[in-house]
């Protein structure tokens, strides 16, 4: 191990600079792992799902014909359940939860809850394990979505068949004693389908038809299927685009890439490269809150006092890293 492979391990740094010595961590990559030889398992085809994806997103093409019959309020409403959902996601399972890159109190772990039910990408506990899975074995037989096997696999393909026995093998070994001993995680994997028609449809739904008269049909059209439909799209576009398309200024022996289209979409999770060189910074960017507004909502519930101890990587290492390993791409801003 270098000097500078040796500072990425010991100095996981806390917003208030205090050291997180992790000596093993199932969000790191596993250079031990080696595919199995011989012919690959066939691909088995999960035809309901295929059949669900394919009416969710002609729902959501209809959806768009609607926008013009919508009143500005729902259409404002719309915007604000998709910045909710994807809380749900980014601040929630995957910065939270997956990574534990920082600390939150319960009412603030309620509310991602609810808002990662909005999102409705399968309850905390699974998107989690499945998420450290996929930095432990990334583009890996194990991978849940390897990018290996082309953009539409890795975007929404990884959803329409059965999982690699690799990937499935892989999860149950993980370490997930933090997931299971949560509260939140616990109780809305035990109530997911309920909270899921609730936060995910419901609400969405009744709110502008009750508050503001908007008709149900449109109301339910747009900001329930064409925001949920959105939310799935972006989220996928980090597991496929910002897995192939953009520069690797911090290792350019991964496949994952910083991609500003992709940041903008989710909320800041397109700075890929960064992540994966970096899983356990809060911000998964080292430029703070430009194109992530996930960083700037951690960092307000750090004002308030509903979250704390925010990891992040010195810039010392970073540029030692970006020196070390990066295709000289890297700057500053």
């Amino acid at each position: 191990m270098t000097e500078t492979e040796a500072l990425e391990k010991k100095q996981h740094r806390s917003k208030n600079g205090d050291v997180h010595p992790e000596a093993i961590r199932e969000d790191e990559f596993d250079h031990t792992y080696r595919e199995k030889e011989g012919p690959k398992p066939a691909k088995i085809i999960v035809w309901k799902n295929v059949i669900l994806m394919t009416l969710l997103h002609l729902s959501a093409v209809y959806a768009i014909f609607l926008i013009p019959s919508a009143s500005a309020l729902t259409l404002l409403w719309a915007m604000l359940c998709f910045f909710i959902s994807a809380l749900g996601i980014t601040a929630g399972a995957h910065r939270l939860w997956s990574h534990r890159t920082y600390k939150a109190s319960l009412p603030l772990r309620i509310f991602l809850g609810v808002a990662n039910s909005m999102a409705f990408q399968n309850d905390i506990f699974e998107w989690a394990r499945d998420h450290r899975v996929h930095h432990k074995y990334s583009e890996t037989d194990a991978d849940p979505h390897n990018a290996v096997r082309g953009f539409f696999f890795a975007h929404i393909g990884w959803l329409l068949v059965r999982k690699h026995p690799d990937v499935i093998e892989k999860g149950r070994k993980l370490n997930v004693s933090d997931l299971l001993a949560d509260e939140v995680v616990q109780f809305q994997r035990r109530y997911y389908k309920q909270s899921v028609l609730l936060a995910c449809f419901l609400i969405p739904t009744f709110v502008p038809w009750y508050m503001w008269g908007e008709s149900l049909w449109v109301a339910y059209f747009i900001p329930a299927v064409l925001r949920y439909t959105l939310v799935l799209n972006a989220t996928w576009l980090v597991n496929s685009a910002a897995h192939m398309w953009g520069n690797r200024p911090y290792d350019n022996t991964i496949n994952p890439r910083e991609n500003k289209y992709v940041a903008f979409s989710l909320t800041g999770e397109g700075f890929h490269n960064y992540h994966h060189s970096f899983p356990y910074d809060y911000a998964t960017s080292e430029f703070g809150c430009k194109l992530n507004l996930t960083t700037c909502f951690i960092d307000l519930m750090c004002y308030l006092g509903l979250a704390t101890d925010r990891k992040m990587v010195s810039r010392e290492v970073i540029l030692a890293r970006a020196q070390r390993t990066g295709d000289g791409s890297h700057r500053s801003g």
